[in-house]
């Protein structure tokens, strides 16, 4: 037994050796490293940022990071860098405002190859605890296994929410006020369907969202800042395979209505201005102070007309007043993206009020298979707008969510392979500066994401843990009862 655990320690150490970088040819370019973190804002609390090079080629991987100081971390693999957690967070930390330097080296066939260095720059603007996503096959007609998933994103622990092993469905449509995972709303589609909300005391309960005022079941959630109010869309909706076309699929709506949900009077609000059979209403999210709700909508197509690329989602808005829980008497469109033959999905206000970001396409408004959809940002304040050109990239980005402190984005992008989406961050000044975006870190992304075929699917920041219970979940998923939505009587 000694003589197996002598072996063993041998064996580790021999793993745990480095190669010195010698005679390396200097080249003149900088590497080209999987994923692309070259020169990119980073929170200062983010997980090591590993990387393999971009060819499969190299024999081994070597990376120093050096401060102006003379501080460094080293790192060398055969298949990527694997930074130590700790002296990764204690480098970041001691240059929290300041720039890293990165320098790499790959060792070939030929011998070594020392690349020019780039930078990291540490932002002094933390990011939050987590984010929280669905995991989901890109399927189309059928579910498979999924779920939805917790991330830590100061180390590399991921752990379920909820899987849909617990109960036949699908789990789509969790949201958070302002991240606070106290707060939850979550969809439950299929033989089991149900929402489910836990409102901040611990107890989730089931509810039928459907009523008889109501096109269907409410999705899209938006918590109101406040926490009473929830903001909803019922979507009829559809889907269709292009015969011949880049976006492969196209899921579009039939109707749409908007309403919110009031947590303590177990009431849905509605109005008629919200409800209209010639206008398709949906993506509702509240302003940051409460008191307006945004949304997209798009003029209805004609009975029998089956045009899907003429529909078109401008940005809208409505007052409302969360004293009463009234909506005001007219509608404002805030970006007329009709007249520009394009289409608005997915506003997000920042949780500050300076800025709203949305995602653009040429038409409709499931964006996620439209590999010309791009991001896009709206001073709230000047009524300035841009493309978020330092974030975007030359396929499909989706839906994205602000972290607390309105610095931080995370978004969908199938930029990796244009198959599968995958989160990606980017910071955002108080002067709305966009940096360069950069992949959700991983200890060796390359065989991290080959050996996982999933989408990561609408993730959303959270300030903490989740203490989530899916085994209460599941019970009440399979349970029979769900309690009903009322509706406010008109007044």
């Amino acid at each position: 037994m000694k003589k197996i655990l002598y072996i063993l320690m041998i064996i580790g150490l021999m793993g745990c050796t480095t190669e010195t970088v010698k005679d390396a040819k200097q080249e003149n370019v900088l590497p080209q490293i999987y994923p692309d973190y070259l020169n990119v804002t980073i929170p200062v609390n983010i997980a090591p940022l590993c990387f393999n090079m971009a060819d499969e080629a190299a024999l081994l991987i070597d990376a120093v990071i050096t401060d102006r100081h003379g501080n460094n971390l080293h790192s060398q693999g055969e298949e990527s860098v694997d930074f130590d957690i700790d002296d990764w967070h204690a480098l970041l930390g001691q240059n929290c405002g300041d720039s890293l330097s990165v320098t790499v080296s790959a060792k070939y066939a030929d011998g070594w190859h020392t690349y020019l260095p780039f930078t990291l720059y540490v932002s002094p603007d933390s990011i939050d605890y987590g984010i929280c996503y669905r995991l989901i096959e890109p399927g189309y007609e059928v579910w498979s296994k999924m779920g939805i998933y917790e991330r830590n994103l100061s180390s590399f622990d991921e752990r379920p929410l909820i899987e849909n092993t617990q109960f036949e469905g699908c789990v789509n449509c969790h949201s958070f006020n302002r991240g606070n995972p106290a707060n939850m709303s979550l969809h439950i589609r299929g033989p089991h369907g149900a929402t489910l909300l836990s409102k901040g005391d611990g107890s989730i309960t089931a509810y039928n969202t459907k009523t008889d005022q109501t096109l269907g079941l409410c999705v899209y959630p938006y918590w109101h800042p406040s926490g009473r109010y929830i903001a909803y869309s019922t979507n009829t909706t559809r889907q269709t395979f292009h015969s011949v076309h880049p976006n492969r699929i196209e899921v579009f709506d039939e109707a749409s209505d908007l309403q919110v949900y009031d947590i303590e009077n177990n009431e849905l609000l509605l109005s008629p201005l919200l409800k209209q059979d010639s206008i398709y209403e949906t993506y509702p999210v509240f302003s940051a102070d409460g008191r307006s709700l945004y949304f997209c909508a798009a003029r209805a197509l004609p009975e029998g007309n089956h045009q899907l690329d003429s529909i078109r989602y401008n940005l809208c808005r409505i007052d409302f007043d969360p004293a009463t829980g009234n909506f005001g008497e007219r509608i404002d469109v805030i970006v007329d993206a009709v007249s520009q033959h394009k289409s608005i999905s997915f506003p997000r206000p920042s949780y500050d009020g300076r800025y709203l970001c949305y995602t653009l396409s040429d038409y409709g408004q499931f964006s996620i298979w439209h590999h010309e959809a791009d991001l896009y940002l709206l001073d709230l304040a000047t009524g300035e707008i841009r493309p978020m050109t330092d974030a975007n990239s030359g396929d499909t980005e989706s839906f994205h969510n602000w972290s607390t402190n309105s610095r931080w984005l995370v978004f969908s992008s199938r930029r990796d392979d244009g198959l599968f989406t995958r989160p990606y961050f980017c910071h955002i000044d108080a002067q709305g500066n966009v940096s360069k975006a950069f992949m959700l870190p991983q200890r060796n992304p390359r065989r991290f994401y080959r050996e996982r075929f999933l989408s990561f699917n609408v993730p959303d920041f959270i300030i903490g843990p989740t203490r989530f219970d899916s085994h209460k979940a599941s019970r009440l998923i399979n349970d029979e009862y769900r309690k009903d939505f009322g509706v406010r009587a008109k007044r």
